[in-house]
């Protein structure tokens, strides 16, 4: 038998998800996606072969964001296109998190508190990388928010790829080398205190709202009970080693920027009530176990990572915003007299990236390896 998908799980389970939870529209709307993903639900393009008649039908897919099988090729696309804004410089990958007292705030206020966190870590780091003392110039990085751990728990979290040098006030280059240019305390003070800000002013001018275990923050005294310990904890960000050139930096940032909560490969079995799954075991330095749960477990916990309606979960800030980067970026190519690297895939349609990346020939018959003439029929079935 072959291993099962996430969109098994979800024929399986999700009905008698629905007999005990009600979902929001966004998750039922992903629901709906990868149950029917491929299936024909969303249309088929018929091609004939122009040498044995021999018809081939490929069914559509969903394109939800959410969806395992919809994934590869955005992905290439967008780490095709970031080719062009790599610069041979130093990168960083900094993950910034926040306490776990505070999830079930955000998780009742997922718009204004991931926005919140967004805001904190950019105002953070703005503020240290034009500082003197750090850099004294301003940088390039990319923000992704993240909101599950390894078990599909709810553990909302900030990436950050980040240039490890800038354009001073005068247009000069300036780096540190492989070193990380910011100190880990300041950096943790910094975020801790902008993030308690825009809590407070979130709270102060009543745009929160309390659900399920968020409902005790309605009372006063006890939000003020979950500020103090908040500010009680050391908010530690996470730096980790520099990238060994640019096409490691591409690479890793496809890694990061469309995953979604759990992929296929990571599905191990499933039986009439449970799904068995791998996630890492951090106590021992990460290493992979199998974790069981109920089906309606893991249907639960994976729509729990549904982002809200036409939330962007990449933004590019400082040198590779998307108003300025070309004229930034080429500025600093002359400073360092590095090469501009070409995207591969533009302009080009999707059977040829098919063939580019994959080797897969979309318009060649499997029968009889005669040329598959352009789709003749598009058909949407309804259900």
């Amino acid at each position: 038998m072959d291993k099962p998908t996430v969109q098994d799980i979800f024929h399986r389970f999700y009905p008698k998800y629905l007999d005990k939870y009600t979902p929001s529209s966004q998750q039922a709307k992903v629901a709906h996606c990868i149950i029917n993903c491929k299936t024909g639900a969303y249309g088929a393009n018929v091609s004939i072969c122009e040498d044995c008649g021999q018809p081939e039908i490929h069914y559509n897919s969903c394109r939800n964001r959410c969806c395992p099988m919809c994934q590869a090729l955005p992905k290439e696309k967008w780490m095709d296109k970031r080719r062009e804004d790599v610069l041979d410089a130093p990168y960083f990958h900094v993950v910034f998190t926040v306490p776990q007292e505070l999830n079930p705030l955000i998780y009742s206020n997922q718009q204004v508190l991931y926005d919140a966190l967004y805001h904190s870590v950019s105002a953070t780091i703005n503020e240290l990388t034009t500082d003197s003392r750090h850099l004294g110039a301003r940088v390039g990085y990319i923000c992704v928010l993240h909101t599950w751990g390894s078990e599909m728990n709810y553990h909302p979290h900030i990436h950050v790829i980040l240039l490890g040098g800038g354009l001073s006030s005068k247009n000069e280059w300036r780096d540190k080398g492989k070193d990380f240019f910011l100190p880990v305390k300041v950096l943790s003070k910094m975020f801790r205190s902008k993030y308690m800000d825009e809590l407070k002013a979130l709270h102060k001018d009543n745009k929160l709202e309390f659900h399920g275990s968020s409902e005790k923050y309605r009372n006063h005294y006890t939000f003020k009970e979950l500020l103090n310990t908040c500010y009680a904890k050391e908010w530690i960000p996470h730096c980790k080693k520099t990238f060994n050139g640019a096409q490691s930096v591409i690479n890793y940032l496809g890694k990061y920027t469309h995953r979604i909560a759990i992929s296929n490969h990571r599905i191990i079995r499933m039986d009439e009530d449970t799904v068995t799954y791998y996630v890492k075991d951090y106590r021992k330095e990460g290493t992979w176990k199998e974790l069981t749960i109920p089906g309606v477990e893991f249907v639960r916990r994976f729509l729990m990572h549904v982002p809200p309606k036409r939330f962007v979960r990449i933004r590019h800030y400082g040198l590779l915003c998307t108003r300025s980067k070309n004229k930034h970026l080429t500025l600093c190519r002359n400073l360092l007299g590095c090469k501009k690297y070409i995207s591969i895939l533009k302009n080009m349609e999707t059977p040829q990236i098919l063939e580019t990346l994959y080797g897969i020939k979309i318009s060649v018959c499997k029968c009889c390896g005669g040329h598959l003439g352009k789709p003749q029929q598009r058909m949407r079935l309804r259900i």
